[in-house]
């Protein structure tokens, strides 16, 4: 009966609903997008400045309202687009100075009637200011619920629920390809996706011979033993190798392994043949919040 109800048309109402009420605050981190993406190259997830923004981000969310990450250069134009905003808090850090110069987010961003607070950011136009996290974390809650009127209407459960949903409405009966690394960011997605669309998603995991020690024996074990999922395993690793012999560049290693990874993605060899999920059957491009620019720290 639950499984009827929620592809039911009022499961979706319900659902569109809850996102079309949600309020939102936004966070833009206050950082130069080349460092960002110079960091990028090495950790995604531990880079300088991303435990900042997950440690507020996740705060907000655990006081039952959602928020977003957002690049600094954000326009005013965009932000004003988005849905049901409540507040700002522009964060920034040591990474908001870029040879010499001082980045702050488009002043007009000051005036839109939203209330905006900064946290570690001179430049700030906010009235509401602290120098540091720790001073502003005991304000944190004040400022949500009474500076920007947002309402607790939010949990991971509805989230996860309400991502479900639309991925199954998106795909259809199609196919979905995902490149599964074995990170953070793809596991979840991978993982999100699973118990969406099951075995309409096929995983490919290419090992390049520079995993972490039992890295792609633990890809293979939780997602295609544990968790059932269609997953292709890739041995590139003599590939690899050899094209990164006798270069000491970290740039230019990071480049060939880019390049390397995106062949073997499209590469199609006998393994993949005998899958039953290389048949020629139509796969579809998942697009996580159309129409918005988003990037996280």
């Amino acid at each position: 009966m639950k499984n009827r109800f929620r592809h039911s048309r009022s499961w979706r109402r319900s659902t569109a609903a809850r996102r079309e009420n949600r309020n939102c605050l936004k966070i833009i981190k206050i950082k130069d997008r080349r460092t960002k993406e110079h960091e990028a190259g090495h950790d995604r997830c531990t880079g300088s400045g991303s435990t900042e923004n997950t440690v507020l981000a996740r705060a907000i969310r655990s006081l039952g309202v959602y928020s977003e990450i957002y690049p600094h250069d954000i326009t005013p134009e965009e932000l004003k687009a988005l849905p049901n905003v409540k507040g700002i808090i522009l964060y920034g850090g040591p990474n908001h100075i870029v040879d010499g110069v001082r980045i702050d987010v488009n002043p007009e961003i000051y005036g839109l009637g939203i209330p905006v607070m900064s946290i570690a950011h001179e430049l700030s136009r906010a009235e509401t200011a602290y120098a540091a996290w720790e001073e502003a974390e005991p304000q944190l809650k004040a400022f949500v619920f009474d500076t920007c009127g947002a309402e607790a209407n939010w949990n991971m459960k509805n989230f996860v629920e309400d991502q479900v949903e639309l991925i199954r409405r998106q795909v259809g009966d199609k196919k979905v390809l995902l490149a599964l690394s074995g990170g953070v960011d793809s596991s979840v997605v991978a993982a999100l996706l699973i118990r969406a669309i099951g075995r309409q998603l096929v995983c490919v995991h290419v090992n390049h011979g520079l995993m972490r020690k039992g890295e792609s024996e633990s890809v293979i074990e939780v997602f295609k033993n544990q968790m059932d999922a269609n997953l292709i395993y890739v041995d590139a690793t003599e590939r690899y190798l050899t094209k990164l012999a006798g270069v000491a560049d970290p740039e230019q290693k990071r480049k060939i392994i880019g390049a390397s990874l995106s062949a073997s993605s499209r590469r199609r060899p006998e393994s993949w043949r005998a899958s039953i999920s290389w048949r020629r059957e139509p796969f579809t491009r998942i697009s996580w919040r159309a129409g918005r620019r988003r990037r996280r720290s």
